[in-house]
């Protein structure tokens, strides 16, 4: 017997690529308090504010051409999230500037990655 043909103690469990469909989630009625969208370079972030029977909380949507991330931050989280971003905004202003790239090529890149 191989090594990956050992039964599993977890039982068996289908690949996607077996004709494996996730049960749908059931709808959860969601209702929108406040959307904010800011646009930071090519990025738009959509920060949503909403609350459903669990309770509220904050959806940060990242578009950035085709792709889309999402984080969800329980509104018990909240403050939590806004003292460390504020932290790192803090921490970012008291960094030295980056210096500008060079146009000039790097010696020791030999396939001229930059």
């Amino acid at each position: 017997m191989f090594s990956n043909e050992r039964p599993s103690p977890y039982g068996r469990r289908p690949y996607s690529g077996q004709g494996y469909q996730p049960q749908p989630r059931p709808f959860v009625q969601e209702d929108t308090l406040k959307t904010v969208e800011l646009q930071v370079e090519r990025k738009i972030f959509t920060l949503t504010l909403k609350e459903n029977p669990r309770g509220r909380f904050l959806r940060i949507t990242e578009e950035a051409g085709t792709k889309r991330n999402t984080i969800i931050i329980p509104i018990t989280g909240l403050d939590d999230f806004k003292r460390v971003v504020n932290e790192m905004a803090k921490a970012a202003e008291a960094l030295p500037a980056p210096k500008p790239a060079d146009d000039a090529e790097d010696p020791n890149d030999s396939i001229g990655n930059r």
